[in-house]
């Protein structure tokens, strides 16, 4: 191979537009931009503009907006999921996951999860893994001795909102229960209490009691000394009466 005969692909290059070269080439005169005017002139961009009345796009107004950041669910009633079980086309004694709902037919794709809803009726004990599921759902499933479990697809995200919402409903009725309690059972105790009479012991009274138990231990070992010397004094004579 030499120098000459190296060659291009074909497609790398195209032959540069040649404007304004006369009439026959279709791009003459003036070069495909029109005949004079704003718009026949390069760098020019009008975006609108109305001459400088109001432009039609301002004059339009604008209400909601568009929430980025919503998600896209698929949304299954209750009573959808029974007739096809009923139909033989999902299996009822497996976990309901979105993957079998998807090979059912149920849903088209995925999307961002599977949210449960509870209209209709359930006849047997179902399990489902599913990403969202309503209030009514969840009390329906359970209802029958199943479960409604919540997780994410993407696991990019967080916890379901109604998890969370359930979530912290669930603790603020234990807080005001608490503090209910709390706030009742105080006085009933003390009304008890001056009903029973029952005058509970007094740290002084432990105390004393405690005296008289330390007063006690120490007097035993004392008794044993007195018998100890007692003994002693028999053996003495005792001995005396050998030597004589």
């Amino acid at each position: 191979m030499r120098l000459n005969d190296l060659r291009d692909r074909p497609g790398a290059t195209s032959v540069k537009k040649r404007l304004g070269r006369g009439i026959g080439s279709g791009l003459g005169k003036t070069s495909g931009k029109g005949t004079k005017g704003q718009k026949a002139r390069a760098g020019v961009a009008i975006k609108g503009f109305e001459g400088g009345q109001m432009p039609l796009h301002r004059r339009l107004p604008k209400r909601g907006f568009n929430n980025i950041f919503a998600k896209k669910y698929n949304e299954l009633n209750l009573g959808k999921i029974q007739v096809a079980i009923d139909a033989g086309t999902l299996d009822g004694k497996k976990p309901i996951t979105i993957e079998a709902l998807k090979e059912a037919g149920l849903i088209r794709r995925a999307k961002d999860g599977v949210r449960l809803l509870g209209h209709g009726e359930i006849k047997s004990k179902l399990a489902f893994e599913v990403t969202g599921a309503s209030a009514s759902a969840v009390k329906a499933v359970e209802a029958k001795g199943g479960t409604v479990t919540l997780k994410s697809i993407t696991g990019r995200e967080k916890p379901a909102a109604d998890f969370i919402k359930a979530d912290k409903r669930a603790k603020k009725r234990a807080a005001l229960a608490a503090l209910a309690d709390a706030k009742g059972g105080k006085p009933k105790a003390k009304a008890e209490a001056q009903e029973d009479g029952a005058e509970a012991p007094t740290p002084k009274k432990a105390k004393g009691e405690a005296g008289e138990e330390a007063q006690a231990k120490k007097a035993k070992p004392e008794g044993k000394a007195d018998s100890g010397e007692a003994k002693a004094e028999k053996a003495k004579p005792a001995k005396k009466d050998k030597s004589e």
